[in-house]
């Protein structure tokens, strides 16, 4: 069972900081004296009540005045102004407000009026019975409508009295249910909104706004009163929606998980905490409170209409007009009717797909909804209509795939065989490779539940196989891709076909080559292909696994005879016409040529291969082509035209459908670490977001953990602590995991001022890089680095208790790591057989971080360092500047220093790194240098809203929870929250981490604590 979900408002706010930015500032600009108005409109669930729920916080942080008020569905007639009851309920000292307004004791029938106001409210009652002529002083209205303009008026005075004194939001939630005299008490107060400090809010589902709902002539009302604002809270995209799932549960949960919930919830709030809830309590079907919710629109429709969306919830989330005709018998006014009925109640959308109208459901989980309470024998009946439908309709978009599910639903097993594979066939040749491999589990399902006589002709089970395990390699299933594969291995060695045994095993080769860990089967693998091809005639499949031999070979640095087998299956290929084996075998030798140093060479035989392969549409050969160029151009230090190369080839991936393919991924893990180089932060982190689709762990670890380094740098460190602390048991999936990790965990720690815990993960990282690569892995460069500046803060710390022992110990492993580094730039292995620029910088900060190691940070180094970084490595460049700028203060050398600090500082600014530019500016302080010319940043040092820094400053004086309550008026447990909030943003666990982490930061000074 997985973490039971955190339902409800307990956790923070996610992805809505512009709607509450709008929020805070409209009570902001009322408070200023400039009354306002705003009407929120979304979906049921998508999050109204939540955003309105901070804006009260803020509006009683602020000193505010808050009165809600809520609908309730009880008809039109029922229950007349019972939002402004409630709200008016909240009222302080409710008694005296209604001796000064008499009319308000109609909203308050428990409070008693002294005989005087009874008398009088009375006596007006008397009159507006019996004196007809006041009623045409209001226009002719009827005689009761007097009443109703004194309640109103006592309402409109009461909040300008409160507003008079303190700023006043009033909130009515859920005005689709209002009543008519609730809407013209809105309408009026609107009406007379002026200089008042008052904010009134209104919420209401757009998607129970049918075309002749009476809130809409309100709506057309408000609208044109210059008071009056609107804002449209949409579901949340795919990335917050990922981001609201994750936030739902204590625990971590399995990526999987998250993604489903996510995609099915479409961005609903209220959906996707009832799908996490139902998950995690092993539920398979829609949980019963959600579905209530979804059926009681469709409860409300006439019968003819509910027929039609059961019929359509069959189809799926979308139905053509045409096949709602055939499928539910009923004649084309009636299914119109019917139609524009579920349409008008936002059941159903209308819309026009290329050349045909389709009515689709307004969210994939309400037809799901509609779909479960359908009889067995009713789906079945309308499956088996609509496959008879689309088998008359083959050759249309679609309508294989539409065929194959029909089919099978209503237990047409051959159909439903043959549909899959021309659906298999159709996504795959539109570039939709995760689409084909569904349609070939389908298939390989199916085919031993068919005759034999009833399968399609010239198609065996091997051939399906190798199909899938191909599709899945090319949707980012790799793990799933050697599955296949091995099966195929066995079925074609059951057959005796010698070059289907090769086939084979090429393919499982390749398949195994790409997963971590795999290498040496691979290699196993593709030796027995090549003994049962090697005597074969010249074919296809030859050259093909004479070129994935000379690949493995390769990497298993064997360069001869990786050559020998390259050239070989160049030649093989040629002879039989295989242009895509040519490019793959021209890739191999251009690897080669750059490892021995013939660097422009390699290049040029790898846009040989480009052009090969996309003249020859071999799209996979393609991309590996353009991945391995864009990796020697990074990795030659020419930023500009890697990143260049690189963007041409992730487009080409996403066109042609293989974004997740092998080498469609590995451009776009290369993206996400070179955008991060160059310093294209937020390009960074958009190629980093998760895949909207099923993929391996693998994939999905590895784009977390190359989009990691910008999510640290930026100072969101409780999220990196929580990823680091997921992506621990997942080292072992891809060394790129681990590597990655490790150096944002230092980074994590340097920030957090944890030199211990970093110094510790960079020790486990350096043992696990030799375990996993060898003695001399590069990585050891760049964490010996890290390490030595964790080890200089650690001696520090011991060096501040006057622990000399201590003290010692730790620069002698700090000394240990720049060893290392050392050792490794000798013996290392590059791939051009020289260190690189990025190698050589991290060496150049490893000599810069052993001379903060001995004591005495040298300006020399620290100067070298930022130099070599000067290939395009901004931020790493703004780092050493931090550092250099410390030396030169340390040496008494303050101008220079200022202008490096102004240089890194400048940098820190533009990529929005928090830590960073704190650190620079507390140095700045420190040296009384002025960073910014008497500027303030655009986001301040303080992180901390006035009441978390109230908070802070209280705990910082040792005040437990209670006393900071009773210090600033508030709860406990509001204090309790604000702490939360604190330490998240400082990615403390504890009071007292957070206390320190804000003194070193410089959070905490010149406050007086």
């Amino acid at each position: 069972m997985q973490s039971v979900a955190r339902l409800g408002s307990g956790i923070p706010l996610v992805a809505r900081d512009r709607e509450l930015g709008r929020l805070r500032g409209a009570f902001d600009q009322a408070a200023g004296g400039t009354a306002t108005a705003m009407l929120i409109s979304g979906d049921a669930g998508v999050g109204k009540t939540r955003l309105t729920d901070e804006l009260a916080a803020h509006a009683r942080d602020k000193g505010g005045i808050v009165l809600t008020g809520r609908c309730l569905d009880a008809g039109e007639t029922g229950l007349p102004y019972l939002p402004f009851a409630e709200a008016m309920s909240q009222v302080p000292d409710r008694e005296q407000a209604v001796l000064a307004h008499p009319a308000l004791a109609r909203l308050f029938p428990d409070v008693t009026l002294p005989v005087g106001a009874e008398r009088r409210e009375a006596n007006m009652s008397a009159i507006t019975a019996v004196v007809p002529g006041v009623g045409g002083r209001l226009g002719n209205r009827p005689e009761q409508d007097i009443g109703q303009l004194q309640l109103f008026d006592a309402v409109h005075a009461l909040l300008t009295g409160l507003a008079a004194t303190t700023p006043v939001a009033l909130i009515l939630e859920d005005l689709h249910w209002a009543d008519g005299s609730t809407r013209r008490l809105l309408s009026f107060l609107v009406s007379r909104l002026r200089d008042q400090r008052i904010l009134i809010v209104g919420t209401y589902r757009s998607d129970d706004l049918h075309r002749r709902h009476p809130l809409r002539p309100l709506l057309a009302e408000l609208v044109r009163q210059p008071a009056m604002e609107r804002l449209d809270l949409t579901p949340f995209n795919r990335a917050d929606s990922r981001l609201f799932v994750t936030s739902l549960a204590e625990d971590g949960l399995p990526d999987d998980l998250v993604r489903e919930v996510a995609g099915r919830s479409e961005g609903n709030a209220f959906f996707a905490e009832e799908l996490l809830a139902a998950y995690t309590e092993d539920g398979d079907e829609l949980p019963a409170t959600l579905v209530d919710v979804l059926l009681a629109r469709v409860e409300r429709l006439s019968e003819a209409a509910q027929r039609v969306v059961r019929v359509a919830s069959v189809a799926g989330r979308r139905a053509p007009h045409a096949r709602l005709l055939a499928v539910s018998e009923l004649t084309e006014a009636e299914l119109e009717e019917a139609l524009r009925e579920a349409v008008q109640h936002h059941v159903l959308v209308a819309k026009r797909d290329q050349w045909m109208d389709v009515y689709a459901f307004r969210h994939a989980l309400l037809s799901e909804a509609v779909y479960g309470d359908l009889l067995p024998g009713e789906r079945v009946r309308l499956h088996a209509a609509y496959a008879r439908e689309l088998a008359a309709a083959q050759g249309q978009r679609g309508a294989a795939a539409a065929l194959a599910h029909h089919s099978m639903e209503s237990h047409a097993l051959p159909q439903a065989l043959a549909a899959s594979i021309v659906a298999a066939a159709e996504a795959a040749d539109s570039g939709a490779p995760a689409e084909a491999l569904g349609h070939l589990e389908r298939a390989l399902k199916l085919w031993e539940g068919v005759a034999r006589a009833e399968r399609p002709e010239k198609l065996d089970e091997v051939t399906l196989l190798r199909r899938a395990s191909f599709m899945a390699g090319s949707s980012g299933d790799p793990e799933r891709a050697v599955s296949f594969a091995r099966s195929a291995v066995k079925l074609a060695d059951s057959s005796g076909d010698r070059e289907a045994a090769a086939m084979m095993r090429r393919r499982l080769a390749s398949a195994l080559f790409v997963v971590e860990g795999k290498e040496d089967e691979a290699r196993q693998i593709i030796e027995a292909a090549w003994e049962i091809a090697a005597d074969l005639p010249t074919s296809c499949e030859k050259a093909w696994v004479l070129a994935v031999y000379a690949l493995i070979l390769r990497s298993s640095r064997e360069p001869v005879e990786s050559r020998k087998f390259a050239e070989l299956a160049v030649r093989e290929a040629r002879a039989c016409d295989e242009a895509g084996v040519v490019a793959d075998a021209l890739i191999t030798l251009g690897a080669l040529d750059e490892s021995e140093g013939r660097v422009e060479a390699g290049r040029e035989r790898l846009r040989e291969a480009i052009r090969i392969a996309r003249d020859d549409d071999a799209l996979s050969v393609e991309l590996r082509a353009r991945y391995y160029l864009a990796v020697n151009t990074y990795e030659a230090g020419e930023l500009d035209d890697a990143v260049r190369i690189i963007e041409e080839g992730v487009e080409r991936a996403r066109d042609t459908g293989l974004t997740w393919s092998t080498y469609g991924f590995e451009l776009r893990a290369i993206k996400v670490i070179a955008r991060y180089a160059r310093g294209d932060w937020d390009q960074s982190e958009a190629a980093a977001e998760p895949p909207g689709m099923r993929v391996s762990s693998t994939v999905s670890a590895r784009l977390a953990a190359v989009g990691s380094h910008v999510m640290v740098s930026r100072g969101r460190l409780a999220e990196a602590a929580k990823l680091a602390a997921e992506l621990r048991s997942e080292w072992h999936r891809d060394f790129q995991i681990a590597s990655s990790m490790s150096a944002v965990g230092a980074e994590l720690a340097l920030w957090q001022g944890r030199p211990e815990e970093g110094a510790k993960l960079v020790r486990e990282a350096l043992e696990w890089a030799e375990r996993v690569g060898g003695q001399w892995v590069l990585v050891n460069i760049r964490l010996s680095a890290l390490g030595a500046m964790l080890y200089t803060d650690y001696a520090e710390r011991a060096a501040r208790r006057k622990d000399e022992t201590e003290r010692k110990a730790l620069v002698e492993e700090g000394l240990r790591l720049v060893e290392l580094a050392r050792k490794t730039a000798k013996y290392g292995r590059p791939r051009t057989g020289t260190l690189g620029p990025e190698g050589r910088a991290w060496l150049a900060r490893v000599e810069a971080e052993e001379s903060r190691l001995l004591g005495a940070s040298d300006p020399a180094l620290w100067e070298k360092a930022v130099e070599a970084f000067d290939y395009g490595a901004v931020y790493e460049q703004a780092m050493c500047r931090w550092r250099l700028g410390e030396a030169l203060l340390g040496a008494d050398r303050r101008d220079e220093a200022a202008e490096v600090l102004k240089a890194a500082d400048e940098v820190a600014e533009r990529l929005d790194a928090r830590p960073l530019r704190d650190a620079l500016r507390k140095l700045a302080r420190r040296g009384r240098i002025a960073l910014t010319d008497g500027q303030t940043s655009r986001e301040a040092l303080d992180p901390f809203t006035p009441r978390e820094r109230s908070v802070l400053r209280l705990v910082a004086l040792g005040h437990t929870n209670r006393q900071v309550g009773e210090a600033l008026f508030i709860s406990e447990k509001t204090v309790s929250v604000h702490l939360s909030r604190i330490m998240a943003k400082l990615g403390a666990n504890r009071r007292a981490e957070a206390v320190a982490i804000a003194y070193d930061r410089g959070l905490l000074e010149n406050q007086n604590v």
